[in-house]
């Protein structure tokens, strides 16, 4: 882990939402246990079964939070995007990770040692909700990706997961083009599917003039026919 010594103002701009409520005693608690750690492609953040630590923050890249399932399949369960945070559910929970986090490219990110999270909470209620508010928004998100993946057909499935991706990590410069570039496995696990699905799927997709393919990278053209695709499920 790479220690970093950064002034306020950097760290202020790092993790806005979590600095602005604290008083000045407080932040500098924060600073001197503020730490950065820079992960590689494809490597792993935090595993399965592990014990939970730090409080994260993704400040650049991005993140899936994974869990494999049978067969060796794996399940994206959710993406992070930059300054979101992550990794402190099953601290608050006390319990050991449920999931599994990694780098879909190369990332930076901030840790904060939970117990010095939960004594700032203590200390502080606008803090303490900040992570009500956190938490509740990610219990909406993982019912609304339960009821998708359980209850739509693969071609909503896939959609769904096109218009996600747009929504976390935006569109390149031609405003089509997503700005992420996943592997077809990625993307079948992220919509739950197998890769051989995804590949036959996003081909159909194309052939229909609703998306062009360029290797990994996939060019929305019919962003509302997509959403009726997501729609009708």
């Amino acid at each position: 882990m790479m220690k970093k010594e950064l002034t306020e103002l950097e760290i202020a701009e790092s993790i806005p939402d979590l600095w602005q409520p604290l008083t000045q005693e407080q932040k500098e608690i924060l600073a001197k246990d503020f730490t950065i750690q820079k992960y590689k492609k494809n490597e792993n953040i935090y595993c399965e079964g592990e014990t939970p630590t730090y409080l994260m923050c993704l400040l650049s890249g991005k993140v899936k939070i994974y869990k494999d399932g049978v067969g060796g399949r794996s399940q994206i369960i959710r993406v992070i995007k930059s300054h979101e945070y992550f990794a402190y559910r099953a601290y608050f929970a006390e319990e050991n990770y449920v999931t599994a986090a990694a780098a879909f490219e190369p990332c930076t990110i901030c840790l904060i040692p939970m117990p010095t999270i939960v004594k700032l909470i203590q200390e502080n209620p606008e803090l303490s909700m900040f992570f009500i508010r956190q938490l509740s928004k990610d219990l909406g998100i993982s019912d609304e990706r339960t009821v998708s993946l359980t209850q739509k057909h693969i071609r909503g499935r896939l959609a769904e997961s096109l218009l996600f991706l747009k929504d976390t990590y935006g569109v390149e410069e031609d405003q089509c083009t997503l700005s992420i570039y996943l592997s077809r496995e990625d993307l079948a696990n992220l919509s739950n599917m197998t890769t051989s699905n995804a590949i036959r799927t996003l081909s159909n997709f194309a052939a229909e003039k609703l998306i062009i393919i360029d290797g990994r990278k996939i060019k929305l053209i019919e962003e509302e026919k997509l959403k009726r695709i997501s729609k009708i499920g």
